[in-house]
């Protein structure tokens, strides 16, 4: 077969882009061609796959993506495939992988009418609507139960449409997976004393993804416990506004940031907890792969992968509506108490070891090639 792969952006740190290669690669493994295409394109490029950059020139994100769209269907037409999957809402997709929460929740939860009335609510909606509104044929990958009654409210999608994916996390980010010593020897490479707690946080777009919460947690902490703390925000995005909070908080010693990195693994081997108390995450991915890691969680209920935090009891799930002083006691708890600490870990790696967090490419790759349709 051929399929086409429909990537806004590829970079190598985010969440949808890890999967989308993935899923891509493990197509192309089975024998497929795979063409992607692709706004702009950051990273090694895999042989494997075939890239072709779309030319867009709009200075709006609706603007470029109408464009893309535009240009990426004639193309279609011109080099036909077998399939089409988009990692991005658009029209005409034979499958689409729903990272993302539904548009029209988050608008009528967000926003007020004026906004409504901009071309960017329009592009958003029309897009969303061509991919789940009753009739259209494209088949849904989705990552949690919460997504689909999300999606069937308002559109009344067919239920038969939506295939729920299990986790896909890297088998390198396994506990087993990592030498010996591997905590002691990332603490050293990083500058960590053994007796100091590391508290990371990655993923990008650090508004969504609440870094600010973070920061007033770890602000909080009584002042021993506090200078003994360091937290770590690894992602994508413009520190600057996070930088300010932190110094306005006097924490700026205690807080660090840095753009994507390679050796996560071994900072969730280094870390004593991952924090992630995001405003708004169809899944987290990065939430799964401190549990594989053996590494405590701290997350909000809005994350799509929170039940699996909640189910393993491998961390706290923080509650809607969110108040800042329940992270913070559950930051001081988790640090402090170290007993805690110790059984959240043991239930993290018991869950990593008993439950599938590993077969979306797969699962994924079923259904795009039509092993897995129905």
């Amino acid at each position: 077969m051929i399929v086409a792969f429909c990537l806004y952006k590829y970079f190598p740190f985010g969440g949808l882009q890890r999967d989308f290669l993935r899923i891509a690669n493990t197509v192309a493994a089975r024998g497929h061609k795979v063409r992607v295409y692709v706004q702009s394109w950051s990273g090694e490029k895999p042989e494997a796959l075939e890239i072709i950059q779309v030319p867009v020139t709009s200075r709006t994100n609706h603007g470029r993506n109408t464009q893309y769209y535009e240009w990426v269907q004639v193309h279609l037409q011109q080099h036909p495939v077998d399939r089409v999957v988009g990692f991005n809402k658009m029209p005409g997709l034979d499958v689409y992988y729903a990272a993302d929460v539904c548009y029209a929740e988050k608008v009528e939860r967000e926003k007020g009418f004026f906004y409504r009335l901009t071309g960017r609510y329009r592009h958003y909606m029309s897009f969303e609507r061509a991919t789940f509104q009753q009739g259209a044929k494209t088949e849904l990958l989705m990552l949690t139960d919460k997504q689909i009654a999300d999606f069937r409210r308002h559109y009344h999608t067919e239920p038969e449409r939506f295939h729920i994916l299990p986790p896909g996390i890297y088998p390198d980010r396994r506990y087993s997976n990592q030498p010996a010593g591997a905590r002691l020897t990332a603490r050293e490479k990083n500058g960590i004393a053994q007796d100091d707690y590391l508290v990371l946080q990655v993923g990008s777009d650090f508004k969504r993804k609440g870094v600010d919460r973070s920061i007033r947690a770890v602000a909080s902490l009584p002042e021993e416990i506090r200078q003994r703390t360091c937290l770590m925000v690894v992602g994508q995005d413009k520190p600057g506004r996070f930088a300010q909070l932190a110094e306005q908080l006097s924490v700026a010693d205690q807080v660090s940031f840095f753009s994507g990195r390679n050796d996560v693994a071994e900072l969730m081997a280094a870390a004593d907890l991952l924090i992630h108390p995001a405003y708004q995450e169809a899944a987290g991915i990065v939430l799964l792969e401190a549990v594989a890691a053996g590494l405590p969680v701290l997350v909000t209920s809005v994350c799509g992968y929170a039940y699996y935090i909640a189910d393993g009891q491998c961390g706290a799930v923080i509650q809607e509506p969110f108040e800042q002083s329940q992270l913070n006691v559950r930051l001081l708890e988790g640090l402090q108490n170290e007993e805690v600490r110790k059984t959240w870990a043991e239930a993290a790696r018991y869950y990593a070891d008993t439950q599938d967090l590993y077969s979306l490419p797969e699962k994924a790759a079923d259904i795009i090639t039509g092993k897995g349709h129905g």
